[in-house]
C-alpha cells in the first residue's frame, strides 16, 4: 500500500475532522512509515491509547502535557517524543498547536 503521492503540497489537502478541537491530514506513507499532520485548539485532549506502531512524533507548534507510560512531560515547539509500541500515550494541549507523528509501520487504520 502506498500514498497517491510522491510530492505532497499541504495546501491541496483537506483537514479530516476527529474529536472535539482535533483535526489531522495524513500527509504521505509507504507500507513502513506514515507522516501525520495533527492540529490541536488550546484545551484538547488526545486521549490516552496505545497500538502496535513505534511512533516519533516532532512538536511542530504550541505547547503540550504529553504523558507515555505514566510519565508527563511539558513539551514545545521544537521538542519531540518516542513512543515504543503498545505503550500508553496521550497529549493535552496547552497552547493551540501542530504534532508531525510518524508511524512504522504505516497505521493502515487510518487509510479510508
Amino acid at each position: 500500500m502506498h500514498s497517491k503521492n510522491i510530492f505532497v503540497v499541504d495546501s491541496d489537502m483537506d483537514w479530516e475532522e476527529l474529536d472535539a478541537g482535533i483535526k489531522r491530514k495524513v500527509m504521505v506513507w509507504n507500507n513502513d512509515l506514515m507522516l501525520v499532520k495533527v492540529a490541536f485548539e488550546t484545551d484538547s485532549i488526545g486521549v490516552l491509547h496505545q497500538h502496535p506502531h513505534t511512533q516519533i512524533t516532532h512538536i511542530e507548534s504550541g505547547v503540550f502535557e504529553v504523558e507515555i507510560s505514566g510519565i508527563k512531560k511539558l513539551l514545545k515547539s521544537g521538542d519531540a517524543f518516542c513512543v515504543p509500541p503498545n505503550e500508553i500515550h496521550g497529549v493535552v494541549c496547552l497552547q493551540e498547536g501542530v504534532l508531525i507523528d510518524t508511524f512504522n509501520p504505516m497505521r493502515e487504520d487510518f487509510i479510508k
